[in-house]
């Protein structure tokens, strides 16, 4: 992760979505320039990744409270 996306460590899950529904819209308007358009891409990137997390943790949690109940 570049120093410019340090801070999506930091962001919930609804920030971090958030934000990349912005850098998706700002793509797809395609008024940026090429280095920007990097720019932009790298940062969804990160963001994605961030999402993928969280819900990857949240899965776990859920696995683990239904192994506990036994379902």
């Amino acid at each position: 992760m570049s120093d410019a996306n340090t801070d999506i460590e930091s962001m919930s899950f609804e920030q971090a979505r958030d934000e990349l529904q912005k850098v998706v819209a700002e793509l797809e308007q395609q008024n940026v320039s090429l280095e920007d358009s990097m720019k932009l891409w790298e940062r969804g990137e990160a963001l994605a990744k961030h999402c993928e997390s969280w819900l990857n943790g949240a899965r776990k949690k859920l696995d683990k409270a239904l192994e506990e109940t036994g379902e």
